[in-house]
């Protein structure tokens, strides 16, 4: 059964029709041609279809694309549309400066999950391994993102080239450059 759906993505409203078994992830590239959020295991153990769905970390190819008529999608490509300046997003600019890239494959999941987790963190959303749950202050105070912590939150994202340790400088200069940059 196909169904109309619109989604705004990147800061833009598409209209496409699906049928209702497509994943957003198909939607996104094969249907409206945005392919920044790229197909890797198509079972979301790898994360390079990661977006940003309503402001959240979502794996595209787990998720069916009519459940989302209406929200919006923001893909590694749209990062800097977002924001409003049309420019590199500030962890898209620690992934070139900290050499965060290597075949570029799972870069645009990479860059959309370490937004989504410094969000995350930002809003005091606790990880697996975050040490204390209630830092003192307000119960919703922003998690401290140490090596530990980035690993953690990024460990959903896959880089068959090996280059975690580069992607995990980015994420701290990041964090580090400007507190609050997502």
């Amino acid at each position: 059964m196909e169904h109309r759906i619109t989604l705004r993505v990147d800061g833009t409203e598409r209209s496409v029709t699906v049928d209702s078994r497509t994943t957003l992830l198909d939607a996104l590239r094969e249907r409206l041609g945005v392919t920044s959020p790229k197909k890797g295991c198509d079972h979301g153990q790898c994360g390079s279809c990661t977006v940003l769905l309503e402001g959240r970390r979502q794996l595209a190819c787990l998720t069916f694309a009519v459940a989302h008529d209406g929200d919006r999608v923001v893909t590694a490509q749209g990062l800097g549309e977002v924001r409003g300046d049309g420019g590199l997003h500030p962890v898209q600019r620690a992934f070139i400066e900290q050499d965060g890239f290597q075949c570029g494959y799972c870069t645009p999941g990479q860059v959309c999950s370490a937004v989504g987790m410094l969000d995350e963190a930002e809003a005091g959303h606790p990880s697996h391994v975050t040490r204390d749950l209630m830092p003192p202050g307000a119960p919703d105070s922003p998690v401290p993102l140490d090596d530990e912590e980035i690993r953690e939150r990024m460990s959903g994202n896959l880089c068959r080239c090996g280059a975690y340790v580069n992607i995990v400088a980015a994420v701290r200069q990041t964090v580090t450059a400007s507190p609050g940059a997502s």
